[in-house]
């Protein structure tokens, strides 16, 4: 429960410090994009954003299905153990 808390907490003073950043007026962000867009770059940006977040997803199902068959031989040896 205190994990839960702590991360509720962190969570919600992350979510107040990036509606602070929002508030600028700077337009450096807008040109960088701009340009990125103009010479083609911003798709080698999407593009490795995607290739990183299919190799977490493809990350998260290998440790799942590792866990499903250590779960399953844990409960295979609870069962043997109690014939």
């Amino acid at each position: 429960m205190r994990k839960v808390s702590f991360f509720v907490s962190v969570m919600l003073l992350l979510c107040g410090v990036n509606s602070h950043a929002q508030t600028t007026t700077s337009a450096a962000p807008l040109q960088m994009a701009d340009g990125m867009r103009s010479n083609g770059m911003i798709y080698v940006v999407v593009g490795v954003l995607v290739i990183i977040l299919v190799g977490l997803l493809a990350y998260l199902v290998g440790i799942d299905r590792k866990v499903s068959r250590v779960e399953k031989s844990i409960e295979e040896a609870k069962q043997d153990k109690s014939k």
